[in-house]
């Protein structure tokens, strides 16, 4: 079990949501995550429409816990995801630019 805080400004919107349920499915253990922020009941750490349920925005604390053979490295990921605001991406890269404006191919 881990306690971590949603760090990113827009909170557990959709794409860190996926990115959490991406991650959580990579494991053979059951997941379960609850805002304590909020007091919201446990919901499926692999379920999209559950997670988006937990509501949880910048500050919230949610409990991941999880059942099974590699749950101690399931909760470690899934709480060092959190803990990154959820950076799993490369930065984003400008489109490049012409003289004329943007380029379109």
């Amino acid at each position: 079990m881990r306690d971590v805080t949603v760090l990113n400004k827009e909170g557990l919107h959709a794409r860190p949501v996926m990115y959490f349920v991406d991650l959580a499915s990579k494991y053979d253990s059951r997941v379960s995550v609850t805002n304590i922020s909020r007091g919201t009941e446990k919901v499926d750490g692999k379920s999209a429409m559950d997670m988006m349920l937990l509501e949880a925005t910048q500050g919230s604390v949610l409990r991941i816990e999880a059942c099974g053979q590699d749950a101690h490295e399931a909760t470690d990921a899934l709480a060092a995801l959190v803990g990154t605001g959820f950076k799993t991406e490369a930065p984003h890269q400008p489109e490049q630019e012409t003289e004329r404006g943007w380029d379109d191919g």
